[in-house]
């Protein structure tokens, strides 16, 4: 045990030896035990367990989804006997977080970039802030049974467990069992709304004497006033929901939950037996029958007409009738609810703004939040995700009526580790943090027409992708758009061109180049690739030149594997001499069409490299090869990539490699064929391939370029126009309700795909920062930048 360890034990247990009254206060919390599996033991033989579960896109979902969402909602409710318990517990808690540059992991360095980081951080933190981004949204669902003993308790939850997780992934929705230590975590959670670090290992128990209740309880109850509570220096109070409306609005949770301040909104559900359920209402039936026959009775001594009764006993007989029919020939269940708000606030007056401002939502539904007088204890024990309910305030509603309380709205995406920003949730204002390393495939494709954001988004996140990791990044710019933030950030920038002194060797090889013994094989096809494209041939290579290219290649990287210095990695030259040297008219033929690039007016890859590749930050300019160099250009590109990307391997490096244009790719056969491979190989080689392109329809061209799509997890979608519109909405299943944030959207603002997640987006960044300066792609705003930048070259 450490010091830090036995410090803590330490601390609680003085806590519990202090002042004499926190026995009380552990003994309020009414479980007897947890133990490491997760499982409860309650009061008697009553056990319980509790599963977290994730959000889905209720509010963006079409219609039809909706519904198909509170079908599947009314199949979870009827799958619980009424031997089991179901508590839905909804919880949103505001969490104080340390300094802003350890929430996003931007910390200065002592270097020229702190004032991009300062901006960096300063611009997260004023997203932070617009956002509710402090407040912490979890829900749960803990089911609670009755067993003879443990082993039968566990036993019983093995197949519960089952059964309820695959209800929620039949709804969408992850899920996972909380293990005992997590639960406990959530109880401190509530129990501590001031905040506070939870610390607790069940090694701890046998060296400290204490029980798990020792380590969650707060400082002290005060249950002594009759509609409010203190929970150490906390006020807080609980009621309940009168349900008055006959019918109920499927956004009632989510207008409880927007609201600020601590809440915590459960329900207590319990089913009713079939039979026992259709017994009741046919008595109230029988009961109804009644009163009208001596309403009918009065009637005629009355001397008027008897067909004229009361209007609540007509109403409420024909409403009987219908639940009748309902429970015997329809898919219904009859259930006891028990609707709880927890409130807890700093002050007193915080609590009753924040009691109040939740009885306005309910009003809004013709319905009452109503204080629980003197019952304050039950009422936040019964709050407790333990499933433990010991408010008796029931109301009765079928399967359908209780799954009118969705308790989904939209999915949130606020991951940590290396998570970087990728805009707001338009729905929720909340920030959206991800972490594409984690996806189970990272590749990402970037769709907008222009002026939509496209580059200013890649700009972004090459921008945290410096500022946040240690990772490896390089661009391919069509269009000379990156370089000023290059430099900015230490980059370097390659300018391919016939008039420029920055050469890249397309025979560049390393050792690591490929997963098989001989690197040879990958490298010998990307030269038929080169050699490919440069013939121009619409039939492709014949066989025998395949045969003299890959005879030539093994010749030329002979010397370099005896000996692998930079003066003996082969050139083009050295290639084509290879080629000759066999003295067959196959091999004559590539060496000829090789001729122009060696010795002819495109000799410009007929150079060793002469530009540090190795920099953490690589753009390659290739806005100023012509139409005949930037073909092979964008593939030897690619093969530099690939170089890059293998080295990087070896440390355990990623690298991300973005390709803006991406269209120019997937026109010719070979650099598609070879972006496909990218797409495909690139994830367990630690690669991160990421393309910005104006037409989706470019990526449908072929099995094989369709295939950039299907593996890619990351897709962020900005303006489109009608067409492409149609065309992603059947390739990625978008509802008409989520399309209308693509359609003539506001630059940086649209759709983001992150695994089986779909979020609307908002990227406003402040114009009035140097980053914003860097990133934008406006003519208006980059137009003096650009001719600072050719000043510079010029004078340089």
């Amino acid at each position: 045990m450490t010091r830090d360890e036995r410090r803590q034990i330490e601390a609680v247990i003085r806590q519990a030896k202090g002042d004499g009254k926190t026995h009380t206060v552990q003994d309020s919390i009414p479980f007897r035990n947890m133990f490491p599996d997760g499982l409860c033991r309650l009061e008697g033989g009553t056990f319980s367990k509790t599963i977290a579960f994730e959000d889905v896109n209720y509010r963006l979902a079409s219609p039809e989804g909706q519904r198909d969402i509170f079908e599947h909602l009314c199949d979870f409710y009827n799958g619980y006997d009424p031997t089991i318990g179901v508590q839905m517990s909804l919880s949103s808690r505001y969490v104080e977080h340390g300094p802003e540059e350890d929430l996003f992991g931007i910390r200065p360095q002592g270097d020229d970039m702190d004032p991009v980081r300062e901006d960096a951080a300063g611009i997260l933190r004023f997203q932070y802030e617009r956002g509710s981004n402090g407040y912490v949204k979890t829900k749960y669902v803990t089911l609670t049974i009755e067993a003879e003993n443990l082993p039968a308790a566990r036993a019983r939850f093995a197949r519960i467990e089952t059964d309820t997780l695959n209800r929620f992934k039949v709804m969408g929705a992850t899920a996972h069992v909380l293990d005992g230590k997590e639960r406990l975590e959530l109880l401190y959670n509530i129990l501590h709304p001031e905040g506070g670090q939870f610390a607790f290992e069940w090694d701890w128990l046998p060296a400290s004497g204490l029980s798990v209740k020792d380590f969650i309880s707060p400082s002290s109850f005060h249950f002594g006033e009759t509609r409010t509570f203190r929970i150490g220096r906390r006020y807080g109070a609980v009621s309940f929901l009168q349900i008055l409306a006959p019918e109920m609005h499927d956004r009632i949770l989510t207008d409880f939950m927007e609201a600020d301040g601590n809440i915590m909104v459960t329900m207590h559900i319990r089913g009713i037996n079939q039979n026992e359920a259709i017994k009741m209402v046919k008595r109230k039936i029988t009961d109804l029958d009644a009163m009208k026959i001596q309403e009918q009775k009065r009637a005629v001594r009355s001397g008027y007409d008897m067909d004229i009764l009361p209007s609540d006993l007509s109403t409420y007989g024909g409403a009987a009738k219908d639940l009748l029919t309902d429970l015997q020939s329809r898919n219904e269940r009859m259930f006891n609810m028990t609707f709880l708000v927890l409130h807890t606030a700093e002050t007193r007056q915080k609590l009753e703004i924040a009691v109040s401002q939740a009885a306005s939502v309910a009003q809004t539904y013709n319905c009452l939040l109503t204080r629980l007088d003197f019952q304050q204890e039950d009422g936040l024990m019964s709050s407790l995700p333990l499933g433990l309910n010991r408010i008796k305030i029931e109301r009765s509603l079928t399967t359908s009526a209780l799954a009118v309380f969705v308790p989904f709205v939209t999915q949130e995406v606020f991951m940590g580790g290396d998570a970087m920003y990728y805009g707001l949730n338009a729905l929720s204002n909340n920030m959206i943090l991800l972490d594409r390393k984690q996806s189970r495939c990272p590749n990402g494709l970037v769709f907008g027409t222009p002026g939509s954001g496209k580059s200013m988004s890649c700009k972004r996140e090459i921008t945290f992708i410096m500022l946040m990791t240690q990772d490896n990044v390089i661009i391919c710019d069509p269009e000379d758009e990156y370089s000023p933030l290059v430099k900015r950030l230490g980059g370097q920038v390659i300018r391919l061109s016939p008039s420029s002194t920055d050469y890249v060797n397309p025979l560049d090889i390393n050792l690591n180049y490929s997963e098989e013994e001989n690197p040879l094989a990958l490298k010998s096809d990307f030269v038929l690739s080169f050699c490919e494209l440069i013939m121009g041939s619409k039939t492709g290579l014949e066989a025998i030149e395949k045969t003299v290219i890959d005879r030539a290649v093994q010749m030329i990287y002979h010397p370099y594997f005896a000996d692998p210095k930079p003066e003996n990695m082969p050139i083009l030259g050295d290639l084509m001499n290879a080629l000759l040297s066999q003295h067959i008219p196959e091999a004559d033929r590539v060496a000829q069409a090789l001729d122009l690039y060696v010795n002819g007016s495109l000799n410009f890859f007929n150079h060793r490299t002469t530009v540090d590749i190795s920099n953490r930050l690589v753009c390659f300019d290739i806005k100023g090869l012509g139409k005949n160099l930037k073909k092979p250009g964008m593939l030897i590109v690619q093969d530099a990539v690939w170089n890059t990307v293998t080295i990087n391997r070896a440390i355990g490096r990623s690298t991300w490699y973005f390709v803006d244009e991406f269209h120019l790719l997937l026109k010719e056969e070979q650099t598609a064929a070879y972006s496909a491979e990218i797409w495909k190989r690139f994830r367990k080689w630690g690669g991160i391939p990421t393309g910005a392109t104006q037409n989706p329809k470019d990526l449908l061209s072929s099995p094989e370029i369709e295939n950039i799509l299907e593996n890619s997890d990351f897709i962020y979608m900005l303006n489109q126009a009608a067409g492409d519109r149609k065309i992603l909405a059947e390739r990625l299943n978008i509802s008409s309700e989520q399309l209308a944030y693509v359609t003539n959207s506001e630059p940086g603002h649209g759709l983001l795909f992150f695994n089986n997640v779909i979020l609307p987006f908002a990227d406003d960044f402040p114009k009035d920062t140097e980053l914003y300066k860097l990133l934008t792609t406006k003519p208006s705003e980059v137009a003096h930048e650009t001719v600072d930048d050719e000043k510079e070259d010029q004078n340089g």
